[in-house]
């Protein structure tokens, strides 16, 4: 069974094609901003990313037999977590997608490549995924309800492979996982189903890289009326330019996390506050699953940082076992999921 996975990112497009589950061929790029420049919307780099992903192909002489294709899920309507048949309908929504990001991109590419081979196209848990308890919705505002944007692909594959490495199934664990990245999302996983966590996108939770996180409400609305911003302004505060970039005009955790090692002050003290808000968020995570957790795992970018770990292990050690599982891990979930599907194992969920 051959797959070829499809991610595009807001810079790159990362390739793949794995065989009866394993890595065979490897391929991408960061795509340069004065291509990418003349695009307003993520929408028009289709033609773009295509060429792209064909030029790759023809390159490496790789022969269209693929038994599935599957890409990155995009900013859809929330749906359960799951595998999903690209069909009209998704394809539709993915094109009119409410927020603009090159992920709509990965289900309209994939579908393309799967009519050329006869096979099917997928995505895989898209961010938009949403089981968030009913309770863990209101906010205090009735205007205002929490939404669920999180790293979710990473966050269910790397808990289906711990649940596997432990010979349970993950519909039958309870799991905090920290993915810690760009972004930064704490889910709260009960029996299969991510019953709550923050809107990693640009509304709350830890600071990250480059996103402030969770901010005092009645200082944030002074800042917005301040008259000193625009609302894009405050948005990229929000996300984009918020976090370490905010501090340090830098969102390269390697030379933050390497100068703080060395004792630098700020970076210390800034460095130590995210770990410190990450840390709290597990601890909600705790609450949220009233105390009973099988493990806390730590994943994403950031998790690959020894430094960064030992700080967060010893805040939250008492809390339970915890397991460190580094790497955004994006084609490689992929990859588990679709050929969770071509074996049987995992059933595909309809796009409605």
């Amino acid at each position: 069974m051959k797959v070829l996975i499809i991610n595009p990112g807001s810079t790159s497009t990362k390739l793949a094609i794995y065989e009866d589950g394993k890595p065979i061929w490897m391929s991408g790029a960061h795509h340069p901003a004065k291509e990418l420049a003349s695009f307003h919307h993520s929408s028009e780099q289709y033609v773009y990313r295509m060429d792209f992903i064909r030029k790759r192909l023809s390159e490496s002489n790789i022969v269209f037999d693929f038994d599935a294709v599957i890409g990155r899920g995009g900013l859809l309507k929330p749906l359960e977590g799951g595998v999903y048949l690209v069909n009209e309908n998704m394809k539709k929504d993915l094109r009119n997608a409410p927020m603009d990001h090159a992920c709509n991109l990965g289900g309209l590419l994939a579908d393309a490549i799967a009519q050329e081979c006869g096979c099917k196209a997928f995505i895989a848990d898209p961010v938009v995924v949403d089981e968030m308890d009913c309770v863990s919705r209101y906010t205090g505002i009735p205007e205002i309800k929490r939404i669920s944007v999180f790293h979710a692909l990473n966050s269910k594959a790397c808990s289906r492979k711990y649940a596997a490495s432990i010979a349970k199934k993950y519909e039958d664990l309870n799991l905090i996982v920290a993915h810690i990245g760009g972004g930064i999302s704490v889910s709260a996983h009960k029996r299969g189903r991510v019953v709550d966590v923050n809107n990693a996108l640009n509304g709350e939770g830890p600071f990250s890289t480059e996103r402030a996180g969770t901010i005092p409400a009645g200082q944030l609305v002074d800042l917005c009326f301040s008259g000193k911003y625009s609302k894009q302004q405050i948005m990229k505060l929000i996300h984009g330019r918020g976090g370490m970039t905010a501090y340090f005009g830098n969102n390269d955790m390697i030379t933050i996390s390497s100068i703080a090692e060395n004792g630098e002050k700020e970076y210390v003290n800034v460095l130590n506050a995210m770990i410190y808000t990450i840390a709290k968020q597990i601890g909600a995570m705790f609450v949220t699953l009233e105390g009973n957790v099988d493990a806390i795992i730590l994943t994403g970018g950031i998790a690959h940082s020894k430094y960064c770990m030992a700080l967060l292990e010893k805040r939250i050690d008492f809390l339970g076992n915890i397991v460190i599982m580094p790497g955004e891990n994006e084609i490689e979930s992929l990859a588990y999921n679709a050929f969770g599907v071509l074996k049987g194992e995992i059933q595909t969920k309809e796009y409605i």
